[in-house]
């Protein structure tokens, strides 16, 4: 066993400078996106200093909610919109040495009853206590360190560069957004897209009202909106990037314009944005089928979790399913209604 050992900064104290210097931080890591998620889930910072041996090596940052009586400390968790969070260490560091410390952590320290953790630099092989369970994810990742010309032939040639075409001839422009009043047309639009299946959006727009005042100012955040030839916006995207990794938030679009295929040349013009800016990943959030067509890579990722007991631990899916319940309950029957 290794000697880390996490002890928890004052978050008004926090050295967020040092914190972004590492070079496996990621947007939702940093304070800005810490803060919306514990604005919208109601939840307690935690930053955590990993000392190992008295010498410093890295951090964790995590959030911890209280839901039926029980303490969670998610890093994150399910339905906070964020992917990954976790922990920034010196490439010399242990990250199986820090996972032992971080239950310790949590549960003895923090006094919580379940932990979880997702973080992309994580995978099976740092998890050696028997307790946690892993769930794998699947998603697509494109390498931004290809050139423009090799990203756009990875594309599908019918199904996303033929639509990209289209627009340009269609006279359909994208635009870098500003973000007043954004929440409310990129929500308008979510709701339009979910309606077609009967079903609404599994959040809010307070929810992305504080995504956009939180994270649009430290410019890890990109708005996009599609136009057609008549300036009337048609489509929307909400894209993260910081470091190496940028992510596909979110993508909205009226169905009655679909036809002019506004959704295929933004989301390929955020891939070029953060292209540019030096990204290396760009992670496409999820294995919607519509999503392999960008021509990423697909991958799966690891979400660890462990709790204090069984019924915990049992308490944490019912939990999930009842979240999830309202939106495929009204699927099935949109799916029976059209049969």
């Amino acid at each position: 066993m290794g000697q880390m050992k996490l002890e928890r900064e004052v978050y008004d104290r926090v050295n967020w400078s040092l914190l972004d210097s590492f070079s496996d931080r990621t947007f939702s890591q940093r304070k800005a996106w810490i803060d919306f998620v514990c604005e919208t889930q109601d939840g307690e910072p935690v930053v955590a200093r990993i000392d190992n041996a008295g010498l410093t090596v890295g951090f964790f940052v995590g959030v911890i909610v209280r839901w039926m009586g029980l303490r969670i400390l998610g890093s994150p968790f399910p339905g906070w919109t964020t992917p990954y969070m976790g922990f920034n260490l010196r490439c010399d560091a242990s990250r199986t040495d820090a996972v032992d410390a971080l239950i310790s952590f949590a549960f003895s320290e923090l006094g919580c009853h379940h932990l979880e953790i997702s973080d992309p630099y994580l995978v099976g092989e740092h998890v050696r206590d028997v307790r946690v369970k892993a769930q794998l994810v699947r998603t697509f990742r494109s390498n931004l360190l290809m050139t423009e010309d090799e990203l756009f032939a990875r594309m599908d040639g019918g199904a996303c560069r033929s639509c990209i075409r289209k627009a340009a001839r269609s006279g359909v422009v994208i635009e870098e957004a500003a973000p007043d009043g954004f929440a409310a047309e990129y929500f308008g639009q979510l709701e339009d897209v979910f309606a077609k299946q009967n079903i609404r959006p599994t959040y809010d727009m307070n929810r992305v009202e504080a995504l956009i005042r939180h994270v649009y100012p430290t410019g890890d955040l990109l708005l996009l909106r599609a136009r057609d030839p008549n300036g009337q916006s048609i489509a929307t995207g909400i894209f993260a990037g910081f470091n190496d990794i940028s992510y596909f938030w979110g993508n909205a679009s009226l169905r009655e314009h679909q036809i002019l295929r506004p959704n295929e040349p933004l989301l390929w013009y955020a891939m070029k944005y953060w292209k540019r800016r030096g990204m290396h990943w760009h992670y496409w959030g999820g294995d919607g089928a519509y999503k392999k067509k960008y021509g990423g890579d697909p991958i799966t990722y690891p979400q660890f979790r462990i709790s204090s007991g069984i019924v915990v631990s049992m308490l944490r899916d019912v939990g999930q399913k009842l979240y999830y319940a309202p939106r495929d309950w009204n699927s099935r029957i949109s799916r029976l209604r059209s049969g």
